[in-house]
């Protein structure tokens, strides 16, 4: 896919993980978060849920108690208390 420079207004949050993220060198490792963070936030932003109809999700948000979302907040509260703190 072909760069393009766009001119965007972020967080500083957003500034942090955009450099962090470009500060990466390539390799396999870089390679397979990137695949995993675009996959990560294509399922937060639309989560799939078993009764998701064509008028949207029953809920108001990914933080509702439905078994997708559960299961997802559980599997990132186990990578973060899994990584380093540094």
């Amino acid at each position: 896919m072909p760069e393009t420079m766009t001119l965007l207004n972020v967080t500083p949050r957003e500034r942090q993980l955009i450099s962090a993220l470009r500060d990466l060198p390539p390799s396999p490792l870089r390679d397979v978060l990137d695949d995993v963070l675009v996959r990560l936030v294509d399922f937060v932003r639309e989560p799939h849920c078993p009764e998701m109809q064509a008028d949207g999700v029953p809920c108001d948000s990914a933080t509702a108690d439905c078994e997708q979302c559960t299961k997802l907040r559980t599997i990132l509260a186990k990578l973060a208390n899994d990584l380093p703190v540094g």
